[in-house]
């Protein structure tokens, strides 16, 4: 599989989770996916600044996304990815406005201008998946 041809099967997929590493313990929560961007290897989640994904990710960078998507219709067992990369922290309001999408407004109602609010951006280093019939590692 390349890795346009896993950015339509993730355009699918509306959740993910998210795991972090705070020193001692895992945490992991789920994140909203946009199924909206066209997938490059970056992954780009809003979150409140204190948070403890946030308070993690200020220690250790280091995390990784599980995706699944169902079963098909015809029996076919769902994708199973899994990212492991890095977080960048952003909190330039321009880039807040250039990821923003109304559905984001349920967690954020000022939207953009909401105070406190911090962009991730999950760079990937490692993309696995497995669909059933193949598993495999796409190069990032």
């Amino acid at each position: 599989m390349t890795l346009p041809e896993l950015s339509k099967k993730l355009q699918q997929i509306d959740f993910c989770m998210m795991t972090t590493y705070g020193g001692k313990t895992l945490s992991t929560r789920p994140m909203s996916n946009n199924g909206e961007v066209e997938y490059d290897g970056d992954s780009w989640f809003f979150s409140y600044e204190d948070t403890r994904k946030i308070d993690d990710l200020k220690g250790n960078p280091g995390l990784s996304l599980t995706f699944t998507a169902p079963p098909s219709l015809l029996g076919k067992p769902g994708i199973f990815i899994a990212v492991e990369g890095n977080a960048q922290l952003i909190r330039d309001r321009q880039e807040f406005e250039a990821r923003w999408t109304e559905g984001l407004d349920r967690w954020f109602p000022q939207k953009f201008n909401t105070p406190g609010l911090v962009l991730i951006k999950a760079h990937a280093l490692k993309i696995q998946y497995w669909d059933g019939d193949e598993h495999d590692v796409i190069a990032v």
